[in-house]
């Protein structure tokens, strides 16, 4: 028996647990938190202790009262609008777990392939929402109240960026014809990658720091978003933002 599969066999013995409506919101709150956590932890040492503060990208403080506003906001997102998508989806479309777990190399290539699909959709979703000044102020402006992101920023937006951003990182793995498993594994790690993404830290063994030749942005490439505004729309890749930059110069130099 492969390892996959045993942990797909223990998975599965929760399973009426998992065919539950709560069950994709309580995932997604405690993976969001726990995620979120080390993180708070970090930003509560900061102001006292210097080693954590060196890795700090911006060095404006976090204060419990900001902290508390973006995990309210994050709770209510959650309960008045997640809640009752995920009760209907449960009811129109009960989730099927089959028996088998799937292939390592399948994981992995699903893995990737969901990634770099929403790369690009949240980057023409992003680069849309702040080249159009309406759909700016009326949806997007909420997530740059910070500029200076942390952790529980990741989830501070209002209803249409949580519902259009979840939608994406929800249909893909359905597209793709993704494994339960593997669709659990993608927003486990699509939830890291976002919450790494607005931590506000540059630490030696982050994300960025391990994926060679610059392809990956990190915190640094997204806290530069925040400070800035123009530059740097993709979450995760560098691809998009190169070739849009590069199409711009472009354009400049016609």
């Amino acid at each position: 028996m492969s390892l996959l599969q045993g942990i797909w066999d223990y998975i599965l013995q929760y399973e009426t647990w998992l065919r539950s409506p709560l069950f994709p919101v309580l995932f997604s709150l405690t993976v969001y938190l726990s995620f979120c956590l080390p993180f708070v932890l970090l930003d509560l040492l900061s102001s006292r202790v210097d080693l954590v503060r060196r890795y700090k990208i911006q060095q404006k403080p976090v204060t419990l009262k900001m902290m508390w506003t973006c995990l309210a906001l994050s709770l209510y997102n959650h309960m008045v609008y997640i809640f009752p998508l995920s009760v209907l989806h449960w009811y129109w479309r009960p989730v099927f777990y089959p028996a088998e777990a799937p292939r390592f190399l399948e994981v992995i290539g699903h893995l990737v392939s969901c990634l770099l699909l929403f790369d690009f959709q949240y980057f023409v979703w992003h680069l849309l929402h702040h080249k159009v000044p309406w759909l700016y102020r009326t949806f997007h402006k909420v997530h740059h109240k910070h500029t200076s992101t942390f952790a529980l920023t990741t989830e501070y937006s209002g209803a249409w960026e949580t519902l259009s951003l979840g939608l994406f990182a929800a249909m893909n793995p359905m597209l793709l014809g993704c494994h339960p498993f593997t669709e659990m594994l993608f927003h486990i790690l699509n939830m890291w990658l976002s919450v790494e993404d607005h931590c506000g830290y540059d630490l030696p063994w982050a994300t960025h720091r391990l994926v060679p030749f610059g392809l990956y942005g990190g915190a640094p490439h997204h806290d530069l978003h925040h400070q800035k505004f123009k530059a740097n729309y993709a979450p995760y890749f560098t691809h998009w933002d190169k070739l849009f930059a590069l199409s711009g110069d472009c354009l400049r130099l016609e």
